[in-house]
């Protein structure tokens, strides 16, 4: 915890003039921040502003204690607070006070489509991080979902650019608006776990700019972002965490950010480029944040002593360090140092509250045909099956690992919604029975004496008493599956699961199958289940809002933020050379190509009329939902102005509920190869049984443009446009032209 009460005391007796002289512009909270800024700089040594760009601890880089100037503390999110650790090790620090609220991946809030919900999750997490006393929260994540093999999809927003900037924007004023710095991470084309150390990205503009830049692109312009962290990969021969072209070029000149560039831990590998290409904290483990060190290892660090010998023998110069120092001290007087009081709360019921909101809203109903929601009655029975119904998942994952007060299973949440009812639980399958990471425990013991055989058997006959079958299964976060370090191996679901499902269902009795994952999984199963629900690892809440969706206290309203393959092969990434990347004669590192250009998800799977097992924006609900025409406000647009898209949408059930309306743009005369359609625009809106709305898009030329890298500039071509409203990618309900003139 950092000593405010201490450091207000040195400030006060080491800057504070007499009453002649004043007091120093940095304490004065009245002046404009900027003022403060150059009259703190004014003031610091040279070893002062260095020691303020790196790490001095695990999680924590330097203030000028002679100053009063606090140090900066971090803390890995982006789905809670992680638990305290000791100063330069991973092991925790054995506190008994820092067991966070735990809210859902953000795989989850991206199938929200809610911008308020993101918003209310920023506040929440926001707050939290306040009143840990931490000045930095280490996400949003929004990288894109270019395969589903990634390790760390559940971390991310979805496959598309759009969703995510319209989401990361609210979550990054809502945790800034607690006095604490988003640090929008991984920037940028991150989109792998596997040699992610060691892989060089190679991008054209045109694919960069359309895809992989849009959310950072939008969290900075629009957000207001405090703070970016670089990725670990290359790209275009550099490592991003001291990258000139993304860094200096695009982050700092193009869009004009005026926050932190904090390195992924250990991202930094150079000490000319971390001096000169935009990194501002290097943070990481040891020397070069990878392997051990000597004790002094944060002062080998290369923005510590080979920093300061470059600025001592010439090497460097002290306006390059300024900038850093600059932005480092803008960072505390909008955070720790911040005129209005932020005070935080941690661990409440409206936190809480939030989280189940979020993990009810983004569970997505993909098929139903009528077994849901469930309508078990006093005295029935229903058979749970499955590891990941009894399997706490806040714990591992990597860097999101978190300790938390508790976690309510799928069991427990079932068992608690419905008190009347018998609800048995079978194990079916074997997964992982790990059930600690980094010394941070779960309590269980899933240890099994029964063989696979075994537990299918046992699974299969305890089903013949059960009015009902809900299979809870998926994904978790160890190697190899969700998590941070490792691309999964298969698409298809682990650990035999498949034949579970297959036995469960040959018997005949309604079968509800549960995903639980942050990533698509493929379902070659998904004729034998009479429901699919997709669920995610929702925090602390988990199991008590899949119980509020399955029994129908909550309407599903999620929408997919990814494509949902039938097989790896039907998706855009054919070759080796994409991914995981191929070793090329004469180059350091690996190479990774992005081929594919701008067709990523829907746009590949759309365009090349290939139909996945479930499309993205794909989400199914308790209520129908009936769609009018759209109609446009002009049939011809001019630069400079703007088109109105309304289409009137009716609750046509008999159940109160909420729909994402999606708004595409096509291109179909396009002098370049442009997707079938591109998401421009959604609202999601809840009606009441038999109630209409209409809904209404505004567009303008931005949302028709594709990215000229020779011009480089974004170009909307004259000719015609279509706008295509509808439900999901392809279940497109009503559509309209018009003309770019």
């Amino acid at each position: 915890m950092k000593p405010y009460v201490l450091l207000l005391s040195a400030a006060l007796a080491a800057c504070c003039h007499s009453p002649k002289q004043g007091r120093p512009v940095y304490l004065d909270l009245s002046k404009p921040v900027e003022e403060r800024v150059e009259d703190a700089l004014s003031r610091m040594t040279l070893e002062e502003k260095v020691a303020m760009t790196h790490a001095q601890s695990k999680f924590s880089s330097a203030g000028v204690p002679r100053l009063g100037i606090p140090e900066i503390w971090h803390t890995d999110g982006p789905h809670g607070i992680r638990p305290e650790v000791l100063w330069d090790d991973w092991n925790q620090a054995g506190w008994t006070n820092d067991s966070c609220t735990a809210f859902p991946a953000l795989s989850c809030l991206g199938a929200t489509w809610d911008r308020e919900l993101a918003l209310a999750y920023g506040r929440s997490i926001g707050e939290e991080a306040r009143y840990r006393k931490k000045d930095v929260l280490l996400g949003p994540g929004v990288n894109i979902t270019r395969t589903p093999l990634n390790g760390r999809t559940f971390e991310y927003l979805g496959e598309d650019p759009y969703l995510s900037g319209q989401l990361v924007v609210p979550y990054v004023k809502g945790v800034q608006e607690n006095g604490v710095a988003a640090c929008v991470k991984h920037f940028a084309v991150n989109n792998q776990e596997t040699r992610r150390t060691e892989t060089n990205s190679i991008v054209d503009d045109r694919t960069l700019y359309e895809i992989y830049l849009p959310a950072f692109k939008a969290a900075v312009q629009e957000g207001g972002a405090w703070a970016i962290m670089g990725s670990y990969n290359l790209y275009n021969g550099q490592f991003n965490c001291h990258n000139k072209r993304l860094l200096c070029d695009i982050l700092k000149d193009e869009w004009g950010f005026d926050g932190v560039v904090v390195s992924d831990w250990g991202g930094c590998r150079d000490d000319d480029e971390a001096v000169t290409n935009g990194l501002d904290i290097e943070m990481g483990t040891w020397t070069d944040g990878l392997r051990g060190a000597a004790s002094n290892g944060y002062d080998q660090y290369h923005l510590a002593n080979p920093y300061l010998e470059r600025l001592r023998d010439g090497r460097a110069t002290e306006d390059v360090l300024d900038d850093k120092v600059r932005r480092i001290l803008r960072l505390s007087f909008r955070t720790n140092m911040s005129p209005e009081p932020h005070y935080g709360l941690f661990c409440t019921p409206e936190h809480t509250d939030v989280a189940r909101r979020i993990a009810a809203a983004g569970t997505v109903l993909l098929k139903n045909d009528g077994v849901l929601p469930l309508a078990v009655p006093d005295g029935g029975r229903i058979l749970l099956v499955g590891e990941n119904a009894i399997k706490k998942m806040v714990v591992g994952g990597g860097s999101s690992s978190l300790k938390t007060r508790y976690e309510i299973t799928p069991l427990e949440g079932l068992r608690e919604a419905l008190p009347g009812v018998d609800i048995a639980f079978e194990r079916g399958y074997i997964g992982n029975i790990g059930t600690s990471y980094n010394n941070v425990s779960t309590g269980e013991d899933l240890s099994e004496s029964r063989s696979a055989d075994r537990l299918v058997a046992d699974a299969v006959a305890a089903v013949e008493t059960a009015d009902v079958v809900v299979f809870v299964g998926g994904l978790n976060k160890s190697g190899f599956q969700d998590n941070e370090g490792t691309d999964r191996q298969q698409l298809d679901l682990p650990y035999g699961q498949e034949g579970v499902i297959r036995a469960l269902a040959a018997v005949g009795k309604p079968l509800v199958v549960v995903n639980i994952s942050g990533s698509p999984v493929s379902m070659p199963w998904a004729d034998v289940a009479d429901a699919i629900v997709q669920g995610w690892y929702g925090g602390s809440e988990s199991g008590r809002a899949l119980a509020d969706v399955l029994t129908g206290a909550v309407n599903p309203s999620g929408k997919l933020p990814f494509t949902v393959p039938c097989s790896l092969e039907d998706g855009p990434l054919k070759t080796e050379r994409q991914y995981p990347g191929i070793r090329v004669e004469g180059e350091q590192w690996w190479q990774e190509y992005y081929d594919e250009g701008v067709f990523v998800g829907y746009r590949w799977y759309d365009t090349r009329g290939i139909a996945p097992q479930f499309a993205f924006g794909h989400g199914l609900s308790y209520t129908d939902f009936a769609y009018g025409d759209v109609t446009l406000s002009r049939k011809e647009l001019r630069k400079g102005q703007t088109l109105t898209a309304k289409v009137r949408v009716t609750n046509t059930g008999d159940r109160d509920g909420a729909e994402v309306v999606q708004l595409y743009v096509a291109d179909p005369e396009a002098s370049v190869a442009r997707p079938a359609k591109e998401l421009k625009g959604f609202e999601k809106v809840f009606l009441k049984a038999g109630e209409s709305r209409d809904v209404t898009f505004t567009l303008d030329e931005s949302a028709l443009s594709w990215f000229d890298a020779g011009r480089h500039a974004w170009t909307a071509e004259p000719g015609e446009f279509r706008i295509l409203v509808g439900s999901a990618s392809d279940d497109i309900r009503s559509e309209a032209s018009f003309n770019l003139r």
